[in-house]
């Protein structure tokens, strides 16, 4: 066996080797508390695209709408002939309609590196050579970000939240709306070397802490935790909310004097929440009805939170549903009123358990990042309205304040992600995938996103290429050594954008030239030389090579939110209008959405005639799509299809066994997944995770035979403000599955 290599992924470094049995994986041994998704690292060098490939179609007939994409062949073709293909398109469409026409999509985690970062790399290189329409925001929390803008000022809730070392010391209260889930902090964006977050939790609990987990998932929060478990109806959250906040009103337990001072339009807020803006009162009965718990219980809560130091911690789930800005503002809402923001282990945060590094101390300097350049092209879009843009040219969208028009796409350049894994309504996007001109993909594997390409470039996986790995919340810089030679034609995205930028008169731009091993000891040099003499590493680039990493210099992990703004609001306001927290907002109330009022609002959701509530949340044995198809991953699958959760009671009312494959559908869309039954839900609730790949090959039986829950979801903003997904909660009925089974061609 080859020499063991350090590298890194973003659920965390490790030390790999090829040998005759495959890949072998070693989890470093710096982790306290390694990744199992380490398991599934073996398999990617299978399911591989060996070759360009051009959908035959698009050969015999050239660029135009084609509804065959995601059903036509892909043709294998030689190198340049795809890459003048792409070159040609590109040109084209820039001058027969202008270079907003031209979609630069890279939305997902494809590698840990720094300089290899598939967003980066087709950024840089569509702004030097012309320009792109682009995206802004994310999937994770897109909702919170423009609510966030206009309550705090800022993402510090996300970004720069009180840190676990506060949290474990001074917290005695845990109040987890949406949990504090453990798979979700296996994975940080840029890497994680140490994984503490279960650790944390942990040392809270022995430290005296109590735990209240609110969600229909009992799994939310680790067993060893001892929380009281509230499961609310999915998506009633803020009626939960705002009737906590009429018990401590009504009772006199709201803290007045820190309203007074640090928070605008708390008014508003309390006349909403006792009913004198013409709605009726706030109270636990009248919440009881909405979310199903007991009004008693909600009540003593409330009472509990005032009498401990209490941070309510507010997952990015919440957001991802129907109106999703609402229990997020009327979380921190409810940390206002407590008074405690600002104190040790009090306030709130948004994003804990997220990933690894929500909660550990942020670095308060930069990273090694290629420069993305300028993009001449002023158009973008909310992410998450990617299949609107296809569709629906020349029209509209309201967001965050603004009126955006969609520019006419005729050409889609993605590299780095998957978006028949992350969006919703699959069916929908298939259609706004037929409409382009040309659809350019640059992938390692034969995803649904590639099956619906025009032109498949394959690229190579982080294994085969020397990256810089880093990230925000994480303590060391990582040598990401390439372990594996390229699997069949692969290129690494940057040789292929340096082929195409040469094709198109922008390569010495694009490249500045230097290959791949001189940006790496630029990028690293460059980041050095910048940093501030006491936090800069020793190590020149040649030796932080052969070492394999560099730790770096950590400021004091004790970070307490808004602890400087509390102390004087004056002499440290936060970037609003008012220059403290907003729990009314004139600017939004000048916007004038009716789907997201001035102040926290309970906004039921759409009625709907499908009787369970199907939670489509990350999955536990991959991070979303990638390396489905790896051993953790394929082991969770039941009769090689992804796994839905069900109550033994709803499962007893429809004949369904363990075991059982079952056919969800509702007006959008069905899938086939296997039957695993549960307590640890709420009755009513099925829980069924993204990322198992999209399979229509038997659309008679069902939109996907392999469980992705998109084909579920519903393809709407949660309001004109975030415009940010909803993808987290949709309506659906399952039945047992009789039929004939078919089988799964999603990895062939």
């Amino acid at each position: 066996m080859a020499e063991h290599r350090q590298h890194s992924a973003h659920w965390g470094a490790f030390h790999a080797a090829a040998g005759r049995d495959g890949l072998d994986v070693r989890p470093d041994p710096v982790d306290p508390e390694p990744s199992a998704l380490l398991r599934n690292v073996p398999a990617s060098t299978r399911s591989r695209v060996l070759r360009p490939h051009v959908r035959r179609g698009f050969l015999e007939r050239g660029p135009g709408p084609d509804d065959a994409r995601g059903r036509d062949e892909h043709v294998p073709v030689p190198w340049e002939q795809a890459l003048d293909l792409v070159a040609g398109e590109l040109a084209r469409v820039r001058a027969e309609h202008g270079p907003q026409a031209v979609y630069g999509g890279s939305y997902g985690w494809s590698s840990a590196g720094r300089f290899h970062h598939a967003q980066s790399q087709v950024h840089r290189f569509l702004g030097v050579t012309g320009g792109y329409t682009r995206s802004v925001g994310n999937y994770s929390y897109g909702a919170a970000l423009p609510l966030l803008r206009r309550v705090v000022g800022d993402d510090a809730p996300v970004t720069r939240p009180t840190t676990w070392e506060v949290l474990t010391r001074h917290t005695g209260l845990f109040v987890c709306f949406g949990g504090i889930p453990a798979k979700n902090s296996q994975v940080n964006s840029g890497g994680a070397t140490r994984h503490r977050t279960p650790g944390h939790l942990a040392a809270a609990r022995r430290g005296g802490a109590r735990f209240v987990l609110v969600s229909p998932l009992r799994d939310d929060l680790a067993a060893e935790l001892d929380a009281d478990w509230l499961a609310p109806v999915p998506g009633t959250d803020t009626a939960l909310m705002l009737a906590l906040a009429h018990v401590l009103i009504t009772e006199g337990r709201h803290d007045e004097a820190f309203l007074r001072r640090c928070c605008e339009g708390f008014e508003a807020f309390r006349d909403h929440v006792l009913g004198r803006d013409g709605g009726p009162a706030k109270t636990p009965g009248w919440a009881e009805g909405i979310c199903g718990i007991a009004a008693p219980v909600i009540a003593d809560l409330a009472r509990e939170m005032a009498r401990n130091r209490t941070m309510i911690t507010l997952s990015w789930s919440l957001q991802r549903s129907h109106r999703g800005e609402q229990p997020l503002w009327a979380g921190i809402a409810l940390a206002c009123l407590l008074g405690q923001v600002g104190l040790p282990g009090g306030g709130f945060g948004h994003g804990y358990g997220g990933m690894s590094g929500v909660g550990d101390v942020s670095l308060p300097y930069p990273l090694p990042t290629l420069p993305q350049g300028r993009n001449p092209v002023p158009d973008h879009i909310p992410v998450a309205r990617i299949a609107d843009l296809l569709l629906h040219p020349g029209e509209t969208v309201e967001y965050d304040g603004s009126v955006l028009t969609y520019p006419d796409i005729r050409l889609v350049h993605w590299a780095g992600g998957n978006p028949f894994h992350h969006h919703q309504d699959l069916t929908r996007l298939r259609r706004a995938f037929a409409r382009p001109d040309a659809v350019v993909v640059h992938e390692p594997f034969w995803t649904a996103t590639a099956r619906h390409a025009d032109i498949v470039l394959p690229s190579t996986t982080t294994l085969e290429r020397d990256d810089i790995g880093a990230a925000r919340h994480d303590g060391a810089v990582v040598a990401m050594h390439r372990v594996l030679d390229p699997v069949g034609e692969a290129r690494d995205d940057y040789r292929i954008f340096s082929a195409l930028a040469e094709r198109l008169g922008a390569a010495a731009e694009f490249t500045e030239g230097r290959d791949e091993r001189q940006w790496l000891q630029h990028l690293y040099e460059t980041w050095r030389a910048a940093l501030p003499a006491d936090v800069a590493p020793a190590e020149d680039f040649a030796g932080f090579w052969r070492a394999g990493r560099v730790d770096l210099v950590v400021p004091n992990a004790e970070h307490v939110l808004y602890a400087d703004f509390r102390a004087d609001p004056v002499a440290h306001p936060l970037p609003t209008p008012s220059g403290r927290i907003e729990l009314r907002s004139r600017t939004i109330e000048s916007f004038g959405y009716d789907d997201c009022p001035p102040h926290p609002t309970w906004l039921p959701p759409a009625e709907s005639a499908y009787p369970l509530h199907l939670i489509a949340n990350n999955p536990a044995t991959r991070l979303h799509s990638q390396l489905d198809h790896g051993s953790l991953s394929a082991g969770s699958k039941v009769r090689g299809r992804e796994p839905v959760r069900l109550h033994p009671d709803d499962a007893a009312a429809r004949g369904i066994a363990d075991g059982d494959v079952v056919r969800l559908h509702n007006e959008r869309g069905s899938c086939l997944a296997g039957a695993v039954l549960s307590e640890a839900l709420r009755p009513g609730v099925v829980q069924l995770s993204t990322g198992a790949w999209f399979d229509p090959s038997a659309p008679e039986v069902a939109t996907c035979v392999h469980g992705n829950p998109n084909v579920l979801t519903t393809d709407e903003g949660t309001s004109r403000l975030g415009q940010g997904t909803t993808g987290q909660l949709s309506r659906v009925e399952v039945a047992r599955w009789d039929g004939p089974l078919p089988p799964v061609r999603a990895h062939g």
